[in-house]
This record gives structure tokens, C-alpha cells and sequence, in this order.
């Protein structure tokens, strides 16, 4: 309500200049944005004082059906393209990808969440982008570095059931166990080593604290000069839960420099016999700056890289499971088809299902993606901007705007899905999808182009694994007049509005699994 209370005392400053503004900006500027919603100087398009920011999808629906696959909306004085068709997003992420892969600059109130740009997700297409991106490919996303983690997904799994097996003999909500264990899986790859509950847990607070108090930073966006002031309240409020999360990060990060100086290799794992296993801060110690002296990275920068390489793995792939098992449960005739499928491939023995057999297992492949594609844990991919002014189907991209491209609305297209709100993994049996859109975009859960999520690999197989894993060791069931919702809620990621509920039937005793 603040926000509103704000806009529309700000507005009584302002609407006097309106048409001045806007005369003079039409005769300045003969080439035109892509269409949109009238907007006000300063303070942006006016259809935010009839609608809420959390109404997004609906208005951008709307405006998508009124303007047609391209149209602009002003968000303060910077415009918001956003691009819902699946051939133009193709066009400009792929044919002119190198034009469109920049990143737009963050308001400066809030620069210190990236400590300037400097991490793989936010960095300017450029150098550092490369040099971060390159590191974290080939260090610890590479197939040959993924599978050094095997025992680390082995440990979490079992994590995962036991709390799991405890719960099984009343209602399970499962999300706060799904994201624990992702969570844990994460701190694992990031960290190189094995924390307890408490400090896992400990760390998640932070990171998730700051994650989701990051939404009410958008009031920065509003004419930056006035809002710096009125609202510092919550600058200084994220900058001390950035100051939390350095400080629970510091210990990890001292132990880990003086292990790699003490160690004879610190490159090579030794789970069994070391405390510590090669992790993404390891990489992240080893790299220089070379535009930049040839420094090497400050512990801010440090904590603002681990913190990314935390919330990108985490939120993204517990949401996309919970949704995955909703839909288990909702469906029996998906789940029978998948236990099928586990027990022909991997038999019912007591060995948790091994990654090399999950690439025979077709139906459960089929599974997860169309639960990416049915509900992609974010609906929009993060921000694209142009690093020069480019014409785009008659219409200036100007540098430094927002390009926004709807990720749900091409996964639901009609024109390449038959009944495309249906859950129908068959779909993906019968015709396999290229995710990366290099040739045609039909589906982008994970972006396309130059700047696709580099945790696309990993985050497959760590569906397809707990998925499969959780299929064999649990019966999934609606819990008796309930039914399960698949109503939405946005919040970093696209969650369930109603968090699955569900009864779960062990398969199998703790002991057999012992």
C-alpha cells in the first residue's frame, strides 16, 4: 500500500508536465518503442494504478493479446520490453544473440546485492562474464565434475527419505523437505563439505531471508532520487541481511583458504578420507581478475558468487519437484506407468537407482520435462538487454532497456502443444524437444541463447534422481478429500498457492533399505 500511497502523490506533481513531456518526447524521438500501455514521465505506465505488481502474468496477458508478440511497459523512466512469441524470442536470442545477451544495469540503490555485477548471472556480456561463466562450466557443471558429487546426491537422497520415512505415518508436506535437501546438496558442491543440520539450516535462513525480501527493492525503480530516501529503511534492511549471510559465509570460506594451502592437491576428492571434497569456492580462489590487475576475488565478491550458485540450484529445483510429485500424486496412472518403468530398468533391490541407469528410464525423462514444461519454476527468464540499439519487426530496442521473455506462455502454446494445459508426459515419448531453442524455440524453462542457464544439465539429472528415487521408495498418494491444487503463486520462483499435501506409503522398511 505504501508503494501506491507514493505513486499517486507523486503523480499530483507530475501529471501537469504530462503532456508536455509527451509532446516533446514524440518529436525527439521519431523512432518508435514497441507498443504498450500509456505511461507517465518518471513515474512509468499508469496501468499500475488500476493493477498489482502481483497481477503480472494476467496483465501481461492482456497486453500481449491488446499489442500483439512485442509491446513495452514503463516501469519509472526505463522501459520493460517484453517478448511472449516463441519465433520472435528465436530470432533475436538466437539469431541476434550476441546483441541481445547484455544484462541491464541494476538501480544503483541496489547494486550491492551483486557487488556491482560481478557474478555470472548479472554480469555485462563481456570479459568478466566470460571468465565467471568458463570457470563455473568447466570446474564444476562439466558432466566429469558432476559426477564426482555422486556420493554427495547418494547422502542427500538419504536424507531426504529418512525425514520422508518419518512422516509416513501422517500427512506429508513435502516442500520444506525438498528444499533442505537441495539445499544441502548445494552447500555440499559449493563448500566441499558435509555440514550439519543446524548450520545448513542456519545458512538457508539468510540466504532465503534476503532472497525473498529482494522483491520490495523494486520500489527503487520509481524515480530512484526520491525513493533512495523515502524508503532507505529497506536498503539498510537488505544490507544487513547481506552482512548476516558474509558472516555465517566467513568461517567456511577462512577454512577452506587454509586447507588449500595445506593441501598437497586440493583439485582431487577424497570423500572418505578428507573432510573436505573440491567445490565451486575452490575454483572461485583460483581465478584472477586480468582486466583488472590481475587480482584476485574480494570475500564480498566471494559471498555474492556462492550466493548466487545457492539460490540458482536451490529454489529453481525444489520448486520444479514439488510440482513434478504433485502431479504423481494427482495422476496414479503417471506414477503406475513410472514405478513400471523403474522396476524393469533398475529391478526392486535395496541400492538407491544409479545415474547411468536413469538414462533408460524414458517415461520418467518424459516426466520431467513436461512438469518443466507445464510449470517452469520462473515464468520469466531474468532480464536481457542489447549492448547497441538494434530495430526489432519495425521497433527500437534502445541499450539499457529491460528485455523480458514470457517462458510459461511459450511452453503452453497451443499452436505446438495439443491441449497444452494437460500434464501429458507421453508427449515426450513420442517426440523428443531440443530445451536449448537452438532451433526452434517450443519450450525455454531454462532460457535459451548465449545466456541459458549453465545449470541446465545438472538440474535435469537431479530432477530425474530424486524423482525415480522417490517413485521406488514411496507409494504417492492424495490425502483422502483432498484434492491436489495446482494453483500458482509467485514468489522468487513460481510456487504452489496450496503446498503439496500428500499421504506416502513406504515400499519398502528402513531395514530392507539398510
Amino acid at each position: 500500500m505504501e508503494l501506491w500511497l507514493f505513486i499517486l502523490i507523486t503523480i499530483s506533481f507530475f501529471i501537469t508536465f504530462f503532456f508536455f513531456f509527451r509532446s516533446s518526447n514524440n518529436k525527439k524521438n521519431k523512432k518508435k518503442l514497441p507498443p504498450g500501455p500509456l505511461s507517465v514521465p518518471i513515474l512509468g505506465s499508469l496501468l499500475w494504478l488500476r493493477r498489482s505488481p502481483a497481477d503480472i502474468e494476467s496483465v501481461l496477458r492482456d497486453l500481449h493479446s491488446k499489442y500483439g508478440p512485442i509491446f513495452t511497459v514503463h516501469v519509472g523512466s526505463r522501459p520493460f520490453i517484453f517478448i511472449l512469441d516463441r519465433s520472435l524470442a528465436h530470432k533475436v536470442l538466437i539469431e541476434h544473440g550476441a546483441v541481445f545477451s547484455d544484462r541491464p544495469p541494476p538501480p544503483p540503490a541496489t547494486r550491492f546485492l551483486s557487488m556491482n555485477q560481478h557474478n555470472v548471472s548479472s554480469s555485462p556480456y563481456g570479459p568478466l562474464w566470460r571468465l565467471l561463466r568458463r570457470n563455473l562450466i568447466s570446474e564444476i557443471l562439466h558432466p566429469s565434475r558432476v559426477k564426482l558429487f555422486s556420493h554427495g546426491r547418494e547422502w542427500v537422497l538419504d536424507l531426504l527419505i529418512s525425514k520422508l520415512h518419518l512422516q509416513s505415518s501422517s500427512v506429508v508436506t513435502a516442500m520444506d523437505s525438498f528444499r533442505f535437501a537441495m539445499f544441502s546438496l548445494l552447500i555440499l558442491m559449493c563448500f566441499g563439505e558435509k555440514l550439519g543440520e543446524d548450520d545448513i539450516k542456519a545458512i538457508e535462513s539468510a540466504q532465503r531471508d534476503l532472497l525473498l525480501y529482494a522483491s520490495k527493492l523494486n520500489v527503487f525503480s520509481f524515480a530512484p532520487a526520491i525513493t533512495k530516501h523515502l524508503f532507505r529503511h529497506r536498503w539498510t534492511t537488505a544490507f544487513e541481511m547481506r552482512r548476516r549471510q558474509k558472516e555465517l559465509y566467513t568461517p567456511l570460506m577462512t577454512a577452506k583458504k587454509e586447507h588449500k594451502n595445506t593441501s598437497i592437491n586440493p583439485s582431487v576428492d577424497d570423500p572418505q578420507g578428507d573432510r573436505y571434497v573440491y567445490s565451486y569456492l575452490d575454483s572461485l580462489l583460483d581465478i584472477k581478475l586480468a582486466d583488472e590487475n590481475c587480482r584476485a576475488l574480494t570475500d564480498d565478491e566471494l559471498v555474492v558468487l556462492c550466493s548466487e550458485f545457492l539460490n540458482a540450484g536451490t529454489d529453481t529445483t525444489a520448486t520444479a519437484l514439488e510440482w513434478i510429485m504433485a502431479n504423481v500424486v494427482k495422476y496414479p496412472n503417471v506414477q503406475a506407468k513410472m514405478r513400471e518403468e523403474i522396476e524393469r530398468v533398475a529391478g526392486d533391490g535395496s541400492e538407491v537407482i544409479k545415474e547411468e541407469e536413469l538414462q533408460r528410464m524414458v517415461y520418467v525423462k518424459a516426466v520431467v520435462m513436461e512438469g518443466l514444461r507445464r510449470h517452469p519454476p520462473a515464468h520469466l527468464v531474468l532480464p536481457h538487454s542489447v549492448s547497441e540499439e538494434i530495430v526489432v519487426e519495425g521497433y527500437v530496442i534502445p541499450k539499457n532497456a529491460s528485455i523480458n521473455f514470457g517462458v510459461a506462455e511459450m511452453g503452453w502454446d497451443g499452436k505446438v502443444w495439443e491441449k497444452p494445459m494437460e500434464f501429458r508426459p507421453e508427449r515426450f515419448v513420442e517426440e523428443g524437444v531440443d530445451v536449448t531453442g537452438s532451433r526452434e524455440i517450443k519450450m525455454m524453462p531454462f532460457g535459451v541463447g548465449r545466456r541459458i542457464c549453465p545449470g541446465l544439465g545438472l538440474a535435469v539429472l537431479h530432477l530425474e534422481y530424486f524423482v525415480a528415487n522417490l517413485v521406488r521408495e514411496f507409494e504417492w498418494r492424495e490425502v483422502e478429500g483432498e484434492e491436489v491444487d495446482l494453483a500458482e503463486k509467485p514468489e522468487f520462483t513460481v510456487v504452489m498457492k496450496h503446498p503439496l499435501r500428500a499421504r506416502i506409503i513406504p515400499r519398502r522398511s528402513a531395514a530392507a533399505r539398510a
